[in-house]
């Protein structure tokens, strides 16, 4: 049995500071998760708190993970992953049981998974974990409790310290379709032997007054007392979808120049900007100086955003008059890149690479990296 508790104590607790680790790798990406759970829960009141939530389980994740591995309050550490466990459980089977949230979120977007594949994983760490309740006798600290302590204190500050740095400066590792060297236009492809749709006729008929759905095989078996009435498709199985599959890039007037921006041959700058009330005003005067460098160059520079009724006064106040605007779904802009403005370099389709409006670049030092040569 101690080796059993020994091997429980392994696996959860490298899971935990695993599945932590690449939420606080995208922590803003998390919060765009969590946002979906209080739509489904009809708790909206909390969207102003996701980031705050979603750094805080985080950094409790990873602490608990490392907590356990080397055994330090043992007791309070297996009754607080019992509890966070159980949630996770209840939150999964809910989301799977109604068909709410169609991916879980549990390992960011580096391990796509469905509620019901993490609920399994749930129920498995949540045995493991009453396990290692009745027998946390066999669980020994690994140290000394003052060098617990300043193992502790570390690890607080480097838990606490990784989601909010890549808050600031994005993801240190990119599991997103428009990562560093990914193609646009290949991400918008389904990949050879990727499953269709599996599409089900239904018939519907009028019998004694009442409308009734009836599969092909059934129609064979009824009499001249059913009316028809009317025929849909009814979608079975959903099938495979490319990774990205909501892009374009549209005028304020609708005309799509999808094709066009993303086929064009030679560098150019994608500024992104999901929600203009919500992009950083005080970047800007460094934006609009980067922007006529561009021109000068002739470099092209667009604006990309969801908020096309905000464009002109936005324009007006940020003095952001030399880029041209353009309009694209928010949630593709928020996956694209997490940052509020957000500076994407490109050639023909492929990210070449990218900038929070933190970490925004000299155009000299961009221009001598990569096209200045």
């Amino acid at each position: 049995m101690k080796i059993v508790i020994q091997v429980c104590r392994i696996f959860v607790g490298a899971l935990f500071i695993f599945s932590g680790l690449i939420k606080a790798n995208d922590p803003l990406g998390f919060a765009y998760k969590l946002n979906e759970y209080w739509e489904v829960f009809g708790t909206e009141w909390l969207v102003p708190f996701s980031l705050f939530i979603s750094i805080f389980m985080c950094v409790l994740e990873m602490l608990l993970g490392f907590m356990l591995l080397i055994g330090a309050r043992i007791k309070l550490t297996l009754w607080l992953l019992f509890l966070m466990i159980l949630f996770f459980a209840s939150l999964n089977f809910y989301s799977g049981y109604y068909d709410k949230v169609k991916e879980c979120g549990c390992f960011g977007d580096a391990i796509k998974m469905t509620p019901w594949q993490e609920f399994v994983n749930n129920i498995i760490m949540l045995v493991m974990t009453i396990l290692m309740l009745i027998k946390s006798s066999y669980i020994r600290p690994l140290f000394g409790k003052t060098f617990e302590n300043i193992l502790l204190a570390i690890a607080l500050i480097k838990c606490v310290g990784f989601p909010l740095y890549t808050y600031n400066f994005l993801p240190v590792k990119d599991f997103r379709p428009y990562a560093i060297g990914k193609n646009i236009q290949d991400g918008m492809k389904l990949p050879p032997g990727a499953k269709q749709d599996s599409i089900q006729m239904i018939f519907i008929y009028e019998k004694d007054g009442k409308q009734v759905e009836l599969t092909p095989e059934q129609i064979k078996t009824i009499d001249a007392t059913y009316k028809y009435v009317d025929r849909k498709d009814k979608l079975i199985r959903e099938g495979d979808k490319p990774a990205i599959h909501d892009f374009s890039i549209t005028s304020t007037d609708g005309t799509d120049y999808t094709e066009q921006m993303l086929n064009y041959e030679g560098y150019y700058f994608f500024l992104v900007m999901y929600d203009l009330n919500k992009s950083d005003r005080d970047i800007f005067g460094t934006i609009n100086d980067f922007t006529k460098l561009c021109k000068q160059d002739k470099i092209p520079i667009v604006a990309l955003t969801a908020s096309g009724d905000q464009i002109e006064s936005f324009r007006k106040e940020t003095g952001t008059m030399d880029i041209d605007f353009y309009l694209t779904d928010g949630t593709t802009l928020k996956t694209m890149i997490r940052s509020n403005p957000g500076l994407m370099l490109l050639k023909k389709g492929t990210v070449v690479d990218m900038w929070h409006y933190h970490s925004f670049p000299s155009y000299s030092d961009v221009k001598n990296k990569y096209f200045g040569k």
